[in-house]
């Protein structure tokens, strides 16, 4: 359902709102260059038309982009909450054995972080309490880090400091809906939190990436696809392009994430299935960080923002 305004001169010969015949009726043909013979200009000419078509295009998906980005970003704590379940023997083993967790210990850390992970992401899916969902998650994070011995394991590490980015995202987003979650800090006004939350959101969400480029055997498409990986994560750290450069590395990760973390080609009795299954799942979370990224914006801390200014 649409409306349509007709600016075709009317054959009766009636009022029209251009008599001089000035304006244009049909669709634009893109920008152009200012100097054409200068490939620069050229370049941002193009560059502009493309940003300008994929606004246009993907109008329709704006209004449900905080709802997916959301979703995605808990992924991973819903699919870790269900595996604690589903392995709680395991996982009761695992603790009292390797981490030498008294008995009844090492089952009230389970049934915290198993609590903690399903209401923090009812909290973030619905956008009721939101800011303490994401305080619920973050302390998950902490503390499995902690429990599982994991905080030295620099894979881990890096992966987590961009879930926490994605959560600083969502804690932002709903910051544009919530005018006063932080009324003990009169220092700060609503517009400087949300630029500085929205900074460090950007900065964390690229350490995926980095932890990709650390692991794993080198080739040429590998050194191809990290140099172009590694350009799109610095715009998106200094906010230049943030928009554009974000959902490139979201197509890249999503593309990424469904051919080398394919847990789902795994048979179910082998044990890395569960480490790509978890590998999946926290791509999918920081996929969903840039996706709220996509919709908000870089904030006030960035290229993108001064560039306005000037």
């Amino acid at each position: 359902m649409s409306a349509r305004i007709n600016i075709a001169r009317s054959a009766s010969g009636g009022y029209t709102p251009d008599p001089h015949g000035f304006g244009n009726s049909r669709p634009s043909a893109g920008y152009r260059a200012a100097n054409p013979d200068d490939p620069v200009e050229k370049l941002r000419a193009f560059a502009r038309t493309v940003e300008d078509n994929v606004e246009i295009y993907t109008q329709p998906l704006k209004p449900h982009l905080p709802a997916i980005g959301r979703f995605l970003i808990v992924g991973t704590f819903l699919e870790d909450s269900w595996r604690i379940i589903t392995q709680w023997s395991d996982q009761l083993w695992y603790l009292q054995r390797h981490r030498h967790f008294p008995w009844g210990i090492s089952h009230f850390f389970l049934i915290l972080n198993v609590i903690t992970m399903l209401v923090g992401s009812g909290a973030v899916i619905t956008k009721r309490y939101s800011e303490f969902g994401v305080g619920g998650l973050l302390g998950v994070v902490i503390i499995q880090a902690f429990g599982y011995g994991l905080i030295f394991d620099l894979n881990f590490f890096l992966r987590n400091l961009s879930v926490i980015g994605g959560l600083l995202m969502v804690f932002t987003d709903s910051m544009y809906t919530r005018k006063k979650i932080f009324a003990g800090l009169p220092t700060l006004s609503e517009n400087d939190r949300k630029k500085y939350f929205l900074l460090a959101g950007r900065i964390l969400l690229i350490f995926l990436f980095i932890g990709f480029i650390l692991r794993g055997q080198w080739s040429i498409a590998r050194v191809f696809v990290s140099i172009i990986g590694l350009a799109a994560c610095i715009m998106v750290a200094v906010g230049f392009k943030a928009k554009w450069s974000a959902g490139f590395l979201v197509l890249m990760l999503s593309v990424f994430n469904v051919f080398i973390n394919n847990f789902w080609s795994i048979h179910s009795a082998h044990p890395q299935r569960d480490f790509l299954k978890y590998d999946f799942f926290q791509t999918l979370s920081i996929v969903g960080g840039l996706i709220l990224l996509v919709n908000m914006g870089p904030g006030g801390l960035s290229v993108d923002e001064k560039k306005k200014t000037y």
